[in-house]
């Protein structure tokens, strides 16, 4: 989906399927190419089972058709389920990076 244009520090989403209720402010969810159970902070809203909700973070690895995204903790993805929400643009310097010596 967003194979080739993603870079280290953009902001990717992930859509994840709720499993179920762990206590009344979390709920564990099932993300797609991650074999691991994920919990996520939900106490406002009433997320049901099989219910899809996305999850954003930033990506601190690229490795070919893999996608490391820090959703505390890192969590390890296929590329294909990754979507692009914003890209990171370093910032410009106003001065320069040594003094000028006269």
């Amino acid at each position: 989906m967003a194979r080739g244009n993603i870079k280290v520090g953009d902001e990717v989403a992930v859509t994840a399927v709720v499993r179920g209720r762990v206590t009344p402010d979390r709920i564990s969810v099932t993300i797609p190419s991650y074999n691991f159970p994920h919990s996520v902070v939900d106490s406002s809203s009433k997320a049901v089972i099989g219910q899809n909700m996305e999850i954003t973070g930033t990506v601190t690895r690229v490795d070919g058709d893999k996608v490391t995204i820090s959703l505390r903790p890192l969590v390890t993805v296929d590329a294909e389920h990754v979507r692009l929400v914003e890209s990171y643009v370093a910032p410009k310097r106003k001065k320069p990076l040594r003094d000028m010596v006269d």
